[in-house]
């Protein structure tokens, strides 16, 4: 079995739209837990209505923890609410993980509602994440599977970290065992929170915050305000 696992906080918009694209998936063995950080819409009776198992959740790394805490699947698969996954993406996915024989993967990421300059920035991240596979593992963290037997093996993700946990967990996990980037499947996630904050001023804050983790370490203080409610 798999689990999926979703941190969630507000996204009734966005929620239905991830589990009806998960309802169409050509593999379905699978169960959702949606780890939920005390919504104030609908979002936890969308969850439940969908037969989905609720658990309470906080920022994201906590969020997926606590799901990966109950979880009964061999394989995780954290994927953020606001994505939207074509109907045979867990199926390669699953596929291109079993032939690697990986213990922890990523995903290339698209747009969901952008324009040209987010295909733009996508693509740049991509071909980073490509890349830094084989120095210092990176991904995006609305898509990352994992192993439980690995997951479990380098501990989790770090709940003390407060923006990047994504990146932090790939990189512990290929330091003990098989990461990649998978090339045969890619998710489309919103670009909201470029929209509401600005396109430049996200950009920076994401750049000037991946050069204070190289100098100063993970963070695990809100310096960079990226918050995580945006509905819009």
């Amino acid at each position: 079995m798999l689990s999926i696992i979703i941190p969630t906080f507000n996204e009734e918009k966005y929620l239905p739209k991830l589990l009806g694209s998960l309802k169409s998936q050509t593999f379905s063995d699978f169960e959702i837990i949606v780890a939920d950080n005390h919504s104030t819409d609908t979002t936890k009776a969308i969850a439940k209505a969908a037969g989905c198992t609720l658990v309470e959740g906080g920022l994201p790394a906590q969020g997926r923890a606590t799901g990966a805490k109950i979880a009964n699947g061999e394989m995780f698969f954290f994927v953020d609410a606001d994505c939207v996954l074509q109907n045979d993406y867990l199926e390669k996915s699953l596929a291109e993980i079993k032939r690697g024989e990986l213990d922890c993967a990523g995903s290339s990421i698209s747009a969901l509602d952008g324009n040209l300059l987010d295909d733009f920035y996508f693509a740049f991240f991509n071909g980073w994440m490509k890349l830094m596979q084989y120095l210092s593992a990176h991904a995006a963290g609305c898509s990352v599977f994992c192993t439980k037997e690995h997951y479990d093996k380098i501990g989790g993700f770090n709940r003390t970290i407060q923006l990047f946990e994504e990146h932090d967990f790939v990189r512990r996990a290929a330091k003990k065992g098989k990461f990649r980037i998978l090339s045969s499947v890619k998710v489309a996630t919103s670009v909201r929170r470029f929209v509401a904050q600005g396109r430049l001023k996200v950009a920076l804050k994401l750049i000037i915050s991946a050069w204070y983790r190289l100098f100063f370490g993970e963070i695990k203080d809100d310096l960079f305000e990226y918050h995580y409610d945006y509905r819009k």
